[in-house]
């Protein structure tokens, strides 16, 4: 019997437009109400409402022990789904039937109260999980040794650094028992380690009958991990069924070359009001006898946008990833101040060093060094095709770099050839 079913949920926003000047301060708010109230407004404020469809018409059903992986772009429908499926969120139409408690890990911070201790939130967690206070007591200490908090369990988790959140958050809803744990994007918070230790236990825990939604860009995590898997796209259930087949078919559609993004005017940029970016473009450096990129080709990355602040110490981190969502490597520039203007940054990928496959470059505008303004994911994508020369073998060249660092062979000793045996006659 399913412990999932869904049939026919779908999730309508209101946008709200409003024409004219807007108000950008507290002084202006007060002064536009005011006028509205007596009568004065001679602005052409007028709003506009637009129907966004976040969800349409979605079925599905999940088995008790599923590992189902939810994949697809940015803005598909994937987060809206969670929300609904943990009773975040009410659905305009439709219904969902589940059958077991549920852990939701939605984002950072999800469920705690930043005023109570790490102590206290294990507590708050797993009574709204609907345990008793022995039930959580027996898995209190295995979830702190999970999550490595030891030192600051008696701290207010307001101090938590979004690493530490996400451990212990993660840790509580993996060991107080759910039935059904959901599980968004919020684990690549975690470092290297942990994200393997995690999915280690979500394996762990669908073995012992426990069914794990969980949505993630790192195909190769979704992979490992889930059984089944269903494809969104823009708010539409577009395939679902085994893993490794939905995967493929998903990126089949994505795998679009795409060496130059444009905007030419802030208005149309994507962006905020602090940063809107104008042009993220790959320039290769072709091979005499080639048009295309393959592993020799030198490339350049050029980065511009519009910066919206008077003064602001600004750094860029750009981050190359294969198309299953692994990093490759992430670099940055130095922290630099910055007036209102147009900046930009380049950045020169040396050929003899990617391997043939699909790559997607994102793009990070960093203040301070540690706040992330905008974050530009797969802003370029792009195919690296095989090349060799002088080697006969032609299986597929293993991992995702492909340096020409020095590496010789010598003799050091020859092998000593033992002397012939002479015979003689009497």
């Amino acid at each position: 019997m399913p412990v999932i079913t869904v049939e026919n949920i779908s999730k309508q926003y209101i946008i709200d437009h409003q024409k004219g000047k807007g108000a950008n301060t507290l002084r202006d708010v007060i002064t536009e109400n005011l006028r509205s109230i007596f009568g004065r407004n001679k602005n052409d404020n007028t709003i506009t409402h637009e129907e966004f469809w976040a969800l349409r018409d979605v079925n599905f059903t999940i088995e008790q022990g599923d590992r189902v992986g939810i994949v697809g772009h940015n803005g598909a429908g994937k987060s809206t789904m969670l929300k609904i499926l943990s009773k975040i969120i009410e659905p305009t139409t439709g219904s969902v039937r589940i059958r077991g408690r549920v852990a939701s890990l939605l984002e950072v911070g999800t469920g705690f109260h930043p005023e109570l201790t790490g102590r206290e939130n294990i507590y708050l967690n797993g009574s709204l999980l609907g345990m008793t206070r022995s039930e959580i007591r027996k898995q209190f200490d295995e979830i702190v040794a999970f999550a490595g908090v030891e030192k600051f369990l008696d701290t207010p988790v307001k101090r938590y650094s979004s690493g530490m959140y996400v451990r212990l958050g993660f840790a509580i809803s993996a060991h107080l028992d759910p039935e059904i744990m959901i599980v968004d994007e919020v684990l690549a918070v975690g470092d290297a380690e942990f994200q393997k230790k995690s999915l280690g236990k979500m394996r762990d825990n669908s073995a012992s009958g426990r069914t794990i939604i969980f949505v993630s860009h790192n195909l190769t995590a979704v992979q490992a991990l889930c059984n089944k898997t269903l494809y969104f796209e823009k708010g539409r259930l577009i395939e679902q069924g085994e893993t490794n087949q939905v995967i493929a078919s998903y990126l089949s559609k994505v795998s679009k070359v795409r060496l130059l993004r444009q905007w030419d005017t802030p208005e149309e940029a994507p962006g905020n009001d602090l940063v809107r970016i104008r042009r993220i473009e790959l320039i290769p450096n072709y091979e005499e006898d080639s048009n295309s990129i393959d592993v020799r080709t030198p490339m350049k990355l050029q980065f511009e946008f519009w910066n919206m602040m008077d003064r602001a110490n600004l750094n860029l981190s750009l981050h190359l990833n294969s198309l299953t969502g692994e990093c490759i490597f992430n670099i940055g520039t130095q922290s630099t101040a910055y007036e209102k203007g147009l900046i930009m940054g380049e950045c020169t990928i040396p050929g003899y060093f990617l391997n043939d496959g699909t790559y997607t470059i994102s793009m990070m505008i960093v203040k301070d060094t540690v706040t992330v303004l905008y974050n530009m994911e797969e802003g370029i994508t792009f195919d690296v095709e095989d090349y060799r020369e002088g080697i006969a073998w032609y299986g597929k060249w293993p991992g995702y770099v492909r340096p020409q660092f020095p590496f010789q062979t010598k003799m050091l000793e020859p092998a000593v050839t033992e002397p012939a045996a002479v015979s003689s006659k009497p």
